[in-house]
């Protein structure tokens, strides 16, 4: 092969190696940003206030003692309006940073839980005291979209 062909070769190799480089950052106009448990909770009816009364104690005391600790950044209560009987009325919302330190902060928050709550007889007696006022229906892990690039 003569110098020219080599050069050639080079340089188309260069130009398509940039090209891959190049597609492989491709820029988003948005970003993850943390991560949320989401508790869909039916309050029965009748119960709200008994429900929210509890929540305003014994379940912010816990949500209180995980921020503190740095398991959870915040929560949140949000009632709805339900479009059924067996729809659920409340979400129970508690954020992480990330899947990653909600996932690795599991056994902390258990512990944290035997301690604020109790072991594990009182709070089971809690979940079927609990279980006059609500019904949970399900749970969600979510994740935030940042709506810029990051």
């Amino acid at each position: 092969m003569n110098r020219k062909s080599i050069l050639t070769a080079v340089a188309v190799v260069l130009f398509l190696s940039t090209g891959f480089v190049v597609g492989a950052q491709v820029s988003r106009p948005y970003h993850d940003g943390s991560v949320w448990g989401i508790g869909q909770i039916r309050v029965k009816p009748g119960m709200n206030e008994a429900y929210l009364a509890y929540l305003s104690s014994q379940w912010k005391t816990q949500q209180e003692a995980l921020k503190k600790e740095g398991i959870i950044l915040s929560y949140k209560v949000i009632t709805t309006e339900s479009h059924g009987p067996q729809d659920f009325n409340m979400l129970l919302m508690s954020e992480y940073k990330d899947l990653a330190s909600y996932e690795a902060n599991q056994d902390k928050a258990e512990a944290l839980m035997q301690r604020v709550a109790g072991d594990d007889q009182k709070q089971i007696q809690g979940y079927r005291d609990r279980a006059e006022m609500r019904e949970v229906l399900g749970s969600r892990l979510g994740r935030e979209i940042i709506l810029t690039p990051k």
